[in-house]
Formats: C-alpha cells, structure tokens, sequence
C-alpha cells in the first residue's frame, strides 16, 4: 500500500471511530439479513476477518465466510458490515484497497505453506479458520507497516458487536441487537436512559465530591 493510500485509510478508519464512538451514526436498527450470493469478494474478504477476531456460528448451511467454529452470534452477525459501508463514513470508498491487501497477505501466507486456494472465492476465505487466525496475527507484528491499519479495523470490528456503535443503542436493544443481548447489555429505565443502583464492588468507591454538577462533571 502507498503511503499516500495508508494515510487515507488511517484518516478515514480514524474519523469511523470517532464517529461511532460519539455516537453519530444514526441507521435503522439490525435486521440480522442473511447474506446471499450477491456479495462482492469485498464483503466477503472483511467479513472473514471480521469472523476472525470474534467468529459466530454460520448464517446458512454452506457458508463459506463464516467460518463457524463457536455456536452464537459473533461480529458478522452483529452486522458489522454496516459499520464499514455506512454511507455517513468516509471509508467505503478505501474498503476494495484494505480486501485486496488482506487477500494478498492470504495468498503469501497460502504459497509459502503450499495451501491451495479456490479460484472461486477471495483468497483470505478459501482458508480454514486455523489458518485466517495465523493470517491475522501476522497482521499485529511489531515491524509490520499495516499494523495501525488492522488495529482500527478490528476497533470498528469490536464496536460493531461490543457496543452496536451504528446504532442507536435503545433501538439496538429493542431489536435484540445480536452482540448486546449476548453480552447481556442492560436495558434503559422506561424513559430511555440508564441508571446504574448496584455498584460494581457493592458499594460507592468514593463519596461525591461537593463541587459535581448535576451533570456529573467535577467544577
């Protein structure tokens, strides 16, 4: 990749984090559609590895991107692909540039170890989940040029199922978002907003401080 390139997919992975996680995507909540044969080799490609840092079970009998090797949702489920090709973030365009640098990673990985590859489907999901995994460390290498690359990536990932960050996250839960109910995310009071009774350690940490705000803010 181009340093030129690099520095438009850190720029835009960087501003698709910032948008999610100050809560400025607004979308329609999951629908949990299967995906069919109509995904491009792009979608395919991220929705491997994707299924890679946090696998679920397979969507249909005979998927291929999903590798499903856990029983539950994972990430993919999760509908992290509307994260990546939301059109309110400026990262669509870079996606077909990240795939095809992930599926070139796969085919070295694949050569030097004599693994054959389907011509028929992108090379990163042509391999068996052991073997995406061991792709996917590689990507985290000290030394590797990519590195903060697939960091924002599997950020976006992790929001994606930990958080449902292109959501509206009452609507998410309404939904039955799959990463939330999973992780068993509270639901809000009736009025929408989430009051917190129970301590973590039983008890308050520290007495509340004179100077706090209503809002929670120290003066």
């Amino acid at each position: 990749m181009a340093d030129l390139d690099r520095r438009a997919v850190l720029q835009a992975l960087t501003a698709a984090v910032a948008t999610l996680t100050t809560g400025g995507v607004t979308a329609p909540p999951a629908t949990g559609a299967e995906a069919t044969a109509s995904e491009s080799w792009t979608v395919q490609t991220l929705l491997a590895f994707a299924d890679t840092l946090i696998p679920g079970e397979r969507r249909f009998d005979g998927d291929v991107v999903v590798a499903g090797v856990v029983t539950g949702p994972g990430a993919v489920q999760a509908d992290v692909v509307d994260i990546l090709t939301s059109p309110q973030l400026p990262l669509e365009p870079l996606l077909p540039s990240i795939a095809a640098l992930l599926d070139a990673r796969a085919v070295a990985y694949a050569t030097a170890r004599l693994l054959w590859l389907s011509p028929l489907r992108p090379p990163f999901v042509g391999l068996s989940f052991a073997h995406r995994t061991a792709v996917v460390e590689g990507l985290f290498g000290p030394d590797d040029l990519d590195r903060p690359v697939w960091q924002l990536l599997s950020l976006l990932v992790g929001l994606a199922f930990d958080t449902a960050g292109q959501y509206n996250t009452g609507q998410a839960i309404a939904q039955k978002h799959p990463g939330l109910t999973w992780l068993g995310f509270p639901k809000p009071d009736k009025d929408g907003l989430w009051r917190f009774s129970d301590f973590s350690y039983g008890r308050p940490l520290a007495a509340l401080h004179l100077d706090t705000t209503p809002s929670g803010s120290p003066l």
